[in-house]
Parts: C-alpha cells; sequence; structure tokens
C-alpha cells in the first residue's frame, strides 16, 4: 500500500490496566497494526472483551495507548478532534436537548453562525429521515430514531473519518437490518469511490461486518491481536447482496477464526 494514500494508521498499539476487581495489571491489546484506506470501511470483530472499544476509543483519541501511536493524515493522533467523528452504542444524546438542538451541538460548539446552524441541521435531519421530528426529545423517539439522530450529530463536524462503536447492537432485528442500509447509502454505497469516507467499525455481529465492509479485522481473546485480515469480495452496492453464496462463506470463514476464541472469552472471567 502506497503511503500517501493511507488515511489512518494504527502502529504497535498496546494497552494495559490496573484491574478494579483483582488490583492487578491486565493486557487489554497487544501489538495492533493496520491502516484504513482513504474510502474504506473496515470492521473490527472479535469475542466479548478482546478490546474493540478499547481499540476504538485509543484511534479516538480517548483513551491514550499504553505502547505504539494513532496517525490520522500525518498526525499522531492524541486528544479528540472534529476531523474523527465517533458513534456509541447507547446513542449518548443529550436528553435536554431536541433532535435540532443535537444535531445543532458541533456547529454551535465550532463558532457556526445561527444561519450555518440552521441550513446543516435541516439538511441531515432530511438525509436521515427525522424530518417532521426535529422538534422532537430523545425520549420520546425509538431506538432507531435515535440512532439516526446520533449519526446526523456525528456528520454535522463533516469528519474526514467515521468510527462507529458497536452503533446498531441496542435497536431490534428488523430496524437494524434497515438502518444498516441506510448507513452504506449516507457513506456512498451508490456513489463513486471519491465520495466515501473512511470508517472503523466495531461490531459483534459477523454477518453485518461482512454485508458493510470492504476488510474485517479479526481480533483473538485477550490480549486482543490481530488474527487475520479477511478481505470482503462482495460487489457494491451491497442493498442486494444480503445472504448471497459468497457473503455465507465469508460469514462461516471468520467465524471458524473466532469460534474457538469465543468458546474461550464465555468461559473466562472478566478483569
Amino acid at each position: 500500500m502506497n503511503a500517501t494514500n493511507v488515511k489512518l494508521e494504527v502502529k504497535s498499539v498496546s494497552k494495559s490496566f490496573v484491574s478494579p476487581r483483582l488490583g492487578k495489571q491486565v493486557e487489554a491489546l497487544r501489538d495492533i497494526s493496520f491502516e484504513v484506506k482513504p474510502h474504506e470501511f473496515v470492521s473490527i470483530v472479535g469475542p466479548s472483551g478482546c478490546g474493540k472499544s478499547t481499540l476504538l476509543s485509543i484511534v479516538a483519541g480517548l483513551e491514550t495507548p499504553t505502547k505504539g501511536q494513532v496517525i490520522f493524515d500525518n498526525k499522531v493522533v492524541k486528544e479528540p478532534g472534529r476531523e474523527i467523528g465517533m458513534m456509541f452504542q447507547d446513542y449518548a444524546l443529550f436528553p435536554w436537548h431536541t433532535v435540532r438542538g443535537n444535531v445543532e451541538f458541533g456547529p454551535v460548539a465550532c463558532g457556526l453562525n445561527k444561519n450555518e446552524q440552521a441550513e446543516i441541521s435541516a439538511r441531515l435531519i432530511e438525509l436521515v429521515g427525522l424530518r417532521d421530528f426535529e422538534n422532537s426529545y430523545p425520549h420520546e423517539l425509538s431506538g432507531g430514531m435515535k440512532q439516526r439522530c446520533a449519526l446526523a450529530r456525528m456528520l454535522a463536524n463533516d469528519p474526514k473519518v467515521w468510527l462507529m462503536d458497536e452503533p446498531l447492537a441496542a435497536v431490534d432485528l428488523q430496524t437494524r437490518i434497515i438502518l444498516q442500509e441506510e448507513l452504506l447509502r449516507l457513506w456512498g454505497d451508490y456513489e463513486s469511490l471519491d465520495q466515501r469516507r473512511p470508517v472503523l467499525f466495531v461490531t459483534h455481529g459477523i454477518e453485518e461486518a461482512v454485508f458493510l465492509s470492504d476488510r474485517v479485522l479479526v481480533l483473538g481473546h485477550r490480549p486482543g491481536q490481530i488474527k487475520e485480515q479477511v478481505k470482503v469480495n462482495i460487489p457494491r452496492p451491497r442493498s442486494n447482496q444480503r445472504n448471497t453464496k459468497v457473503m455465507l462463506e465469508q460469514v462461516k470463514y471468520i467465524w471458524d477464526l473466532l469460534r474457538t476464541e469465543a468458546e474461550e472469552a464465555l468461559l473466562e472471567k472478566a478483569p
């Protein structure tokens, strides 16, 4: 891979912490290295407790690695920034703000004027399908609508890379399928390659990872290490590719890599 085309680099990242329960050092991640190219959708899968969310927090600048570094656009990531967008599993919406207020939070913090704030929120609320709900509060929304609002809030800062930590895990299966396709539409699955932003997506769902991604990073049991990087050989757009033979084969391949790791994770107590 030509280094000039690399958007995001994770270089020999390791993370250890002191377990509050055991009072001893626990190694969460060990020597993680990979790259995310411009326009590439990369997912991370692995057994519970392998450090997937910790890794994403390090990439976002929310946590500091014990060793190694993250480089984004040739700069070392040391703290969160507006160019790196983060979306969480639990929505993380502000309950005292309406949908519009949540979406406008970033533009307000960046000092944009009221007209610019209103233009951005109106466009994104329409884009994610929440028109007529702009004055609703989070407690008045369904899980799927909350996640659409969280996505619009992330996009309001026009981030250069999207980081997503199991963003669809809290919704029911039917909603999850719909939101997977909506996410790909917003990312640019139907558009030319240069319309797409690099994405790093954490999920427990192997089918979800294969359906969404260009490449899947398979992490082993703690300490999390990359067992394999699996290229997804499914053409885009993906809306009509669900449950095809090639998709099912790739899901099975990744599950075979993870099965023993997942069984070990079930038997181990949390640190």
